[in-house]
């Protein structure tokens, strides 16, 4: 459950930069040093009072999200085949941008317990038709590409 309450938390994060920043290469500013920093800090002063193990496993998708975020739009992009990512809508991106982080570099975290904690997180926070379209580029992000670390295929 507290992986869980994190990966909202990352979802959050993600989707609030989304929405400030943009979709796409205007995001990966938050890389450089100290801009990240300074925006969690904000970010968690919103939140209020979370326990420390939630802030590091929501800080890592974050950072690991944002720092492989080109990689990661390219894969979404290959196998939603028929969508543009700035057509996807903003919440359905940042669940696929923050699973795909998890699929392709953390390779402690089982593909379906990925897979799965998206669906439920696409269920509570957009709608039935997402977590089905969710699912299946998730599922073949998980096939056709499998876990990765430092960008290469393990």
């Amino acid at each position: 459950m507290k992986r869980r309450k994190a990966r909202e938390y990352a979802l959050q994060f993600l989707y609030r930069i989304d929405f400030f920043e943009g979709s796409g290469a205007e995001i990966v500013h938050y890389a450089k040093p100290g801009e990240l920093k300074k925006e969690l800090e904000s970010f968690w002063n919103d939140a209020g009072e979370t326990p420390q193990d939630v802030k590091s496993f929501a800080e890592d998708v974050i950072a690991g999200t944002i720092d492989h975020l080109e990689e990661i739009d390219s894969v979404i992009s290959k196998i939603a085949e028929k969508w543009t990512l700035t057509r996807i809508a903003s919440i359905d991106r940042n669940i696929l941008r923050a699973a795909a982080y998890e699929l392709l570099f953390r390779k402690d975290i089982p593909s379906a317990v990925t897979i799965n904690e998206a669906l439920e997180i696409a269920k509570k926070y957009s709608t039935a038709e997402s977590a089905s379209f969710i699912n299946g580029i998730l599922d073949r992000i998980s096939r056709d590409q499998g876990p990765k670390v430092a960008g290469r295929k393990k």
